[in-house]
């Protein structure tokens, strides 16, 4: 929550408000990721609200919307599909196959899954998820993610999620907890806030111990995983992703047990909950422990 003493228009007109100029400033550091970000942030934040709204919607409606867009860019750019990877810093030249399928998650949207592959190899196969929200009545294209991407093994090309893999993929069997959608704003604000002002000490790395071994990390917030949930022993509980610093694809899951206390939403515990390993050419997310041996004070019975 802020007062606005601290603003910064963007050039749709929209006035972002920050809690003082020290969030401000690391904030126009990346403004393009960063207003994703705050975009995401806003959309989950009106559960409730988009709940509702998605009853006048199906998911076949979200991918007639994602066909239009994909015809519309193939038009624009000689019959191929451009699409920026922020992750490997690439501009991608996509040929449209099909989309695959449709998922709905209710209180956040349809999440059309597209078939892509590179334009000058048919084996470079790429899967592209669209989130599609309804606002004002219409449904429009929330963000888009890469969620499987060619890997070459053994002289071949295979298709593998890449991590970190978007929150909507996340099982719900990795969180305990039931959904906490009437305050899942507030829990993710308290996470960023936390992870902002502990980064802010230190020229913006977040520092934090592997509990396991002794080290320290030295990270970049990524991105807080949804929905958010509640633990039967009061706590909220978020889990997100930390890029490990000066690496594009080295990504730890750290967790946070969040509490209310007197309304304000504090972080209680930090815990590595995933930690990058390169395996097969590749860095996947490794599970540290599963929530059976966390201990009862945080665990679902």
């Amino acid at each position: 929550m802020t007062k606005c003493t601290s603003t910064w228009t963007d050039q749709d007109g929209k006035t972002y408000c920050f809690s003082n100029d020290d969030a401000k400033k690391t904030f126009l550091e990346n403004p393009a990721d960063n207003l994703q970000r705050a975009r995401s942030f806003a959309a989950a934040s009106n559960v409730e609200a988009t709940e509702k709204a998605m009853q006048e919607f199906t998911g076949t409606d979200a991918e007639v919307l994602v066909k239009e867009l994909i015809n519309a860019k193939l038009k624009a750019n000689d019959g191929l599909f451009p699409f920026d990877d922020s992750l490997h810093g690439d501009h991608l030249k996509l040929a449209y196959d099909d989309i695959d399928f449709t998922r709905t998650i209710d209180g956040y949207g349809f999440f059309p899954d597209v078939k892509f592959h590179d334009s000058k190899d048919p084996q470079k196969k790429y899967l592209i998820d669209f989130w599609v929200i309804p606002e004002n009545g219409k449904l429009q294209v929330q963000q888009s993610r890469i969620y499987k991407e060619p890997l070459l093994s053994d002289g071949k090309w295979t298709t593998m999620a890449r991590q970190p893999i978007p929150w909507w993929w996340i099982p719900a069997s990795e969180h305990p907890g039931h959904l906490a959608t009437k305050r899942g704003w507030e829990v993710m604000s308290a996470v960023e806030h936390s992870a902002v002002k502990a980064s802010l000490k230190n020229n913006g790395i977040f520092k934090i111990t592997d509990d396991k071994t002794g080290k320290e990390l030295q990270l970049e917030f990524v991105d807080t995983h949804q929905p958010v949930r509640q633990l039967d022993d009061g706590h909220y509980f978020a889990c997100t992703d930390f890029r490990v610093v000066g690496t594009k694809d080295q990504i730890y899951d750290i967790d946070f047990w969040v509490n209310d206390k007197d309304g304000a939403m504090t972080v209680d515990q930090v815990k590595v909950h995933k930690v990058p390993e390169l395996k097969s050419g590749q860095w996947i997310q490794v599970p540290r422990y599963e929530w059976k041996d966390v201990g009862p004070s945080h665990v679902v019975p």
